[in-house]
């Protein structure tokens, strides 16, 4: 089970969570395409109960990636390929030629997916789009694109969501080369 502390990096929003419901969930239609909702919004804190039965597998527990402010805490790489030891080389490497000193990578739900946040502070939404676009075509020049970003403008705000992470898979906090830079 994930420590407190390792979730703690991520920042989460925790005045509401979302839960996963069963079925295909509520049709909902954005910029012409139509999409499925599988979450319904809680209104209330995300305490440690609630997370403890998401690591527990009693039900899955979503966090927003944008805050009812508009600012984003992190931006997120969903990996879901098939070499998570690969794509973390080349994302630290990439994320550190930016000047990204603190991000941290957990597992989720499937073996060998990976969710990358990149600790970036209070960003504005426009400014957190524009970021993981160019953060997303700089790792795909140097490896396939195996991962989406978030957050995006391509899905509707209340879509713009991640499973709480399950374990810690890496971390990187202002390493000791990065005065050299």
């Amino acid at each position: 089970m994930l420590s407190s502390i390792d979730l703690a990096l991520i920042k989460i929003i925790t005045d509401h969570y979302y839960v996963q419901t069963s079925g295909i969930g509520k049709r909902v239609e954005y910029k012409g395409k139509f999409l499925y909702d599988k979450f319904e919004r809680v209104d209330e804190q995300l305490t440690f109960m609630v997370q403890k039965e998401h690591a527990e597998h009693k039900k899955i527990i979503a966090h927003s990636l944008i805050n009812k402010f508009d600012k984003v805490e992190n931006i997120v790489f969903d990996y879901n390929g098939r070499t998570p030891e690969r794509f973390w080389h080349k994302a630290q490497l990439m994320l550190r030629e930016q000047g990204f000193i603190n991000f941290t990578a957990y597992t989720s739900k499937t073996p060998g997916h990976l969710h990358l946040y990149v600790h970036k502070g209070h960003t504005t939404l426009l400014e957190a789009y524009q970021i993981a676009n160019k953060l997303s075509t700089l790792l795909a020049q140097k490896i396939p694109q195996e991962w989406r970003m978030f957050p995006t403008e391509t899905l509707p705000r209340d879509f713009n969501i991640l499973a709480l992470p399950y374990e810690l898979y890496q971390k990187e906090r202002g390493a000791s080369w990065s005065k050299h830079m």
